[in-house]
């Protein structure tokens, strides 16, 4: 059974996101604080999206239930089958796990790309902003189901103290706990953990299916993945945009090399910007020459030699 998460994402080219039913004890009149935890995976690949996910119940439901029957933790610690088999107690029709709500957000390398790559520089989306725009937008999708959230638990994306400040403005209303190595720290960062690996996993797996080819881990660090990259480089559109992120170093690298026989293409905003900057640059020798009269030639003789 595909994972709901999933089948709301695959094969898109853009982001997706996916709301969980809320449980039905969450919405009861006099319910016990719902505590939130938010987590991702696929932040450093140069293959694959960046998925979000956020994972809500009641903080008694997962101090008496969720840790003493289970065994979530940071998601890198549990083995494939331990973290599809908790995920699927989930979403799968059953009697387990059934007060535990859950979102996720597929962010997918094209999107990505696109939000780095704005012109001119300083329009860049870059990968912290957009992962602080998500993360608020799926509170704020569980917020609009009518959860009355108390406590959030993120890990963090840059400095803790200043991102979650950052939320606390935004939602005023609730509590916020931004940490480093939450999901190790905290229940519901370890479920919210789980679900975006799991999730993340079964799309990258989608895009093995298509291609012939190892791909590798989808990290810029593994030999695999570079090879991939590297065989599968074409002249004018480099790889499928479902699949790679332009935007990193890799990439680009591989792009700008002569040696590749790649068709160099000089964008509209590039040539833009290099008349911009050969502007300013005349600009400022033109100042220079204003401001800095010129030194007068002086006659070089055997008096004034060694002043």
């Amino acid at each position: 059974m595909i994972p709901p998460t999933v089948e709301a994402s695959l094969g898109s080219s853009h982001t997706r996101s996916y709301f969980s039913p809320v449980p039905t004890a969450l919405l009861e009149q006099n319910v016990s604080p719902v505590i939130m935890g938010i987590d991702e995976a696929g932040r450093g690949p140069v293959m694959g999206p960046m998925v979000y996910a956020v994972a809500y119940s009641t903080q008694k439901y997962q101090d008496e239930n969720i840790i003493p029957n289970y065994e979530f933790d940071d998601s890198k610690k549990l083995t494939d089958p331990i973290r599809r088999m908790l995920f699927a107690k989930m979403y799968e029709n059953n009697e387990e796990l059934t007060q535990v709500g859950y979102a996720t957000t597929c962010i997918t390398p094209l999107d990505i790309s696109r939000g780095m790559s704005k012109f001119p520089p300083t329009r860049n989306y870059n990968l912290n902003e957009q992962a602080h725009d998500v993360t608020m937008a799926l509170i704020e999708g569980v917020i609009k189901q009518n959860v009355k959230l108390d406590h959030v638990y993120v890990d963090t994306v840059g400095p803790p103290a200043s991102y979650q400040k950052k939320l606390e403005q935004r939602f005023p209303g609730i509590k916020f706990t931004v940490a480093k190595k939450a999901d190790s720290l905290y229940c519901m960062v370890s479920v919210a953990s789980v679900v975006a690996k799991v999730t993340r996993d079964i799309l990258v797996e989608s895009l093995k299916r298509n291609s012939d080819e190892v791909l590798g881990s989808g990290y810029p660090s593994d030999p695999k993945t570079v090879a991939w990259l590297k065989r599968n480089q074409t002249t004018l559109m480099g790889w499928p945009a479902n699949m790679v992120r332009f935007s990193w170093q890799t990439c680009q690298t591989l792009l700008d090399d002569p040696a590749r026989d790649s068709i160099l293409i000089k964008w509209e905003e590039q040539y833009m910007d290099s008349r911009k900057n050969a502007a300013q640059k005349t600009k400022q020798l033109q100042l220079q020459m204003v401001t800095k009269p010129p030194r007068r030639k002086r006659l070089i003789t055997l008096d004034n030699w060694y002043q």
